[in-house]
């Protein structure tokens, strides 16, 4: 056994200890006052040893993906294995979620008291849209008349609104909003890889590919609207880097601004995304040309919600009031700032801790400028280890910020999928798929994750 591979375990077991840690003392703390509001610390979950419909599904995709994912994944032609990346991310969320009964795992998901759906069944309160947006602020306090459902609150306006929208051309109800959020979502797989290939190279966009599809995230990517959110945010990522690279970069630079707008219209959390898109600007070698289109993307969503009468900034100073009114005003900082660590390490799974210690010893050169794609060029690894580190500064920032106690194995999924690049970086990719497999069937069965 080399030393490499030594270190690499001795990092997953630390993570494991420190899951573990987490458990012991939250479980201690919860039955302890109840302060943690969660039902299995450190995830807002329950235990629920069972299986479902999904299950027979899941373990095939798991198996095929382990078996054959990195042969297919080196071989494929581009546009084919962008493909077979978005349906077998797809496949594998859909099958996880399925394990839970189409009811219980898909179409209720988004209904509940605390979803952006209960603002619009039995009553909708968005059939006129610029006066709710106008009066949108009003709601959000909990001592405030007809205040929004915990989600609703929590987020600027566009979240609510995608649900307003495919209500009103048809698809509307949980299923339909379930239905949208995995599919969407699993497009998350192909913008990162889309991403690191464009700034980093074909070849360790290859060895991520098998790792973007098979994540333990999949158990909240279906369904959860975060799993959307990730989507959106990097796909802005994904342009931005191509604009930086000289593709389209007009085009490519417009569309990124739109998209960066619209993600930090879903959710306050994401405009942390600006430290991922510095990176990606960092790396590109023709950063100039497409900034001004960037920034005029960029503009065009916060001017619509603007006009049409909502304060991002104004909600965003009641929303930080409503999370101290209900649980994060009890949950304890002193915990959760180093638990909600290893809710990530859950939600990446051991392949990325592994990954993430095989990132930072990449060497470092410096003065590398433009968009190295050569295989195994030297200059590829420290280029996205860059862009994964930015990923996890922006996650460590939301963490000490006070304003993620709990609940980030769902809130954390944007970040979280450019954590898993960092699989790139890994040899014998097989046992570390199956691990990651295992881990995210495992959890699936054993707990049932709520909202």
């Amino acid at each position: 056994m080399n030393r490499d591979l030594l270190r690499d375990l001795a990092a997953v077991l630390a993570a494991a200890l420190l899951v573990t840690a987490a458990v012991l003392t939250g479980t201690a703390i919860e039955h302890r006052d109840g302060t943690l509001h969660v039902g299995w610390p450190p995830l807002y979950a329950h235990w629920d040893p069972h299986v479902g419909p999904g299950t027979p599904a899941a373990l095939v995709v798991a198996v095929a993906v382990v078996a054959y994912g990195p042969l297919l994944a080196a071989r494929l032609p581009w546009r084919a294995l962008l493909c077979a990346v978005w349906g077998t991310a797809m496949a594998w969320t859909f099958s996880l979620a399925l394990v839970d009964g189409w009811q219980r795992g898909i179409a209720r998901r988004l209904t509940t008291e605390y979803e952006y759906l209960q603002v619009i069944e039995p009553v909708n309160r968005f059939h006129d849209i610029p006066a709710a947006l106008r009066d949108f602020t009003h709601h959000i306090l909990i001592h405030s008349p007809g205040h929004w459902p915990a989600h609703v609150a929590g987020h600027p306006p566009a979240a609510t609104l995608t649900f307003v929208l495919l209500d009103r051309i048809g698809l509307g109800g949980g299923a339909w909003a379930g239905v949208w959020c995995i599919t969407v979502g699993a497009t998350a797989a192909v913008a990162v890889l889309v991403t690191v290939r464009t700034l980093s190279g074909d070849a360790l966009a290859r060895r991520a590919a098998p790792f973007l599809v098979i994540a333990p995230a999949a158990v909240w990517m279906g369904t959860s609207a975060d799993g959307y959110f990730a989507a959106v945010a990097a796909w802005a990522v994904a342009f931005l880097a191509l604009a930086v690279t000289g593709h389209r970069p007009r085009a490519a630079g417009l569309a990124s601004g739109l998209l960066f707008g619209l993600t930090a219209y879903l959710s306050y959390g994401l405009t942390l995304f600006a430290v991922v898109a510095a990176a990606a600007v960092l790396l590109g070698s023709r950063r100039l040309r497409p900034l001004p289109y960037v920034l005029a993307g960029l503009a065009v969503v916060p001017l619509v919600f603007t006009l049409l009468g909502f304060d991002w900034w104004e909600a965003y100073r009641l929303l930080v009031t409503r999370y101290y009114e209900g649980a994060g005003g009890v949950r304890p900082y002193g915990y959760w700032v180093w638990a909600n660590l290893a809710c990530t390490v859950l939600i990446v799974g051991p392949a990325t801790v592994a990954g993430l210690r095989r990132a930072g010893a990449a060497p470092v050169r410096t003065g590398v400028r433009g968009g190295l794609r050569t295989p195994g060029t030297l200059a590829a690894e420290p280029r996205l280890s860059l862009l994964v580190f930015a990923a996890l500064l922006a996650l460590l920032a939301a963490d000490l910020s006070g304003m993620s106690k709990a609940e980030t194995e769902r809130i954390w999924l944007p970040f979280a999928m450019w954590l898993l690049a960092a699989c790139a970086f890994l040899p014998r990719p097989r046992a570390w798929l199956a691990a990651q497999a295992i881990l995210a069937l495992t959890l699936n069965h054993l707990l049932f994750t709520g909202w």
